[in-house]
């Protein structure tokens, strides 16, 4: 009896503690169905769903004025959060194409590039599954100031999702890791705010300009 007491105990603790990094975006996913319900988006959209690099780009509809655009994103989120919300904040929308950004914080949160990419492809398995018709372009895992020591695992992770991309007519990969890089091959300070990981309005600016292409 007691030790099957410890297995059940044990159980839970795992259950809660596999849930826990999920429920706490719980909040957010429900300010974003409220606004849903204040003024429905439009059918056949741009989403823009990740991490805070598209939580933090407030002026992502002006930047792109001949595109109808939605973002969903939630700061500190990794790409298999977004993956749940798949059936909250991405299917209702029906969006003609996804611009994912996330990554950055699961190697930063100890994955592996190989688990980042196979987090990738179940996000892409989700979709699909459900929107079969909805393009999805991969924004890569962004260098910066702060997490310079994480480079070789942002190019290792990059470079499995770009292969995977390249071989699916609905798929995109879109490289800002390159040109956010000086010729000393470290990350340009002038992109990034004081906290050396957000991007400031000049790096928002340089993203525009590699994604814009791919919204048409």
């Amino acid at each position: 009896m007691t030790f099957c007491f410890v297995l059940a105990c044990a159980a839970s603790a795992r259950a809660q503690s596999s849930a826990a990094p999920i429920n706490k975006w719980e909040e957010a996913i429900r300010k974003f169905e409220e606004a849903d319900r204040q003024r429905p988006p439009a059918k056949g959209a741009v989403l823009f769903i990740g991490s805070s690099s598209i939580q933090m780009w407030k002026n992502v509809a002006e930047d792109f004025p001949q595109t109808t655009v939605i973002n969903r994103g939630f700061g500190g989120s990794e790409i298999a959060d977004s993956t749940y919300y798949v059936d909250r904040i991405v299917v209702p929308y029906r969006p003609r194409l996804i611009v994912f950004y996330a990554g950055d914080n699961d190697l930063a949160n100890g994955k592996t590039p190989q688990r980042v990419f196979e987090d990738y492809r179940e996000f892409v398995r989700r979709v699909k599954a459900q929107l079969p018709k909805t393009r999805i372009a991969f924004i890569s895992i962004k260098p910066s100031l702060a997490r310079v020591a994480l480079m070789p695992k942002m190019r290792a992770a990059n470079e499995l999702i770009r292969s995977y991309a390249a071989r699916d007519k609905h798929l995109a990969y879109i490289d800002v890791f390159t040109p956010m890089l000086g010729e000393d091959g470290l990350p340009r300070r002038e992109l990034f705010g004081p906290d050396g990981l957000h991007m400031n309005p000049q790096g928002y600016r340089l993203w525009r300009g590699v994604i814009a292409p791919y919204l048409h």
